[in-house]
């Protein structure tokens, strides 16, 4: 282990990588964002980011391999995932000159503020003529949002909870698209020189946990109707909101 860490430092973070992987089995989404928040205050965001990449890939392919429909859903939104990497390196480019603080606090103000619409109109839906023209859109913005602030849930997901699709493929597609912004962004830290060896011992102990979470997030999941799932999501998502204002807040 990293001399910079003590136990009670590593501990935190395996229990981190168990919380953050139980609510990703729940609602599919969601481990990256709320690991880092957590992990930031135990090592800080800089040495946070590369203990994320390893667990919330593993994450990603567990949960898309319980959800299942892989090529129905290539077949259906390759143009959307397509588009992500225009989309990530115009927001890298863009991360560069402003302040990825400031641009994450307006994005979980207008998450907070699309949760809130979303409860009070739950029969919201995106008429089906729009879905394809703006699929490749939808990718480009999620792209863009994730290089400059970190999140990879905006637009994407508000974009495919509109179409009312079954959980199972939302959450595959939904996962996919996580995946391969996890991937473009592991290869940025290692270009950057942020993997250390410790960091990957870490994240490989964390694995297994987050396996075990998985499958408890998973029977929770099986368990909800379709209704109470779509308000995990949403509730979710209000939580990854405030934990993108909280940097900003005095």
């Amino acid at each position: 282990m990293s001399l910079d860490l003590t136990i009670l430092q590593v501990l935190g973070i395996l229990a981190t990588y168990m919380f953050a992987a139980v609510a990703k089995g729940v609602t599919g989404i969601g481990f990256s964002t709320t690991c880092l928040p957590i992990l930031a205050l135990l090592v800080g965001l800089k040495d946070a980011l590369p203990l994320v990449i390893l667990p919330s890939v593993c994450s990603n392919l567990v949960v898309m391999r319980q959800a299942g429909r892989f090529r129905e859903t290539i077949g259906r939104f390759w143009p959307m995932l397509l588009a992500l990497f225009p989309g990530l390196a115009m927001g890298l480019w863009t991360l560069s000159r402003i302040d990825g603080v400031q641009a994450g606090a307006v994005l979980g103000i207008i998450l907070l503020l699309w949760c809130a619409f979303s409860f009070a109109k739950p029969d919201l839906r995106l008429p089906l003529r729009w879905q394809q023209p703006l699929a490749p859109v939808s990718g480009c913005l999620t792209g863009f949002v994730n290089g400059v602030t970190g999140s990879q849930v905006v637009p994407v997901v508000p974009f495919l909870m509109m179409q009312r699709l079954d959980r199972d493929l939302f959450i595959q597609a939904v996962n996919c698209s996580f995946t391969l912004s996890s991937f473009v962004m592991a290869f940025g830290l290692v270009q950057l020189g942020l993997f250390s060896t410790n960091d990957l011992v870490i994240s490989a102990l964390g694995v297994f946990l987050v396996f075990f979470g998985l499958q408890i997030g998973g029977g929770i999941r099986r368990q909800l109707s379709e209704t109470k799932f779509r308000n995990a999501v949403l509730v979710m998502l209000s939580v990854m909101g405030l934990s993108l204002i909280a940097p900003v807040l005095p």
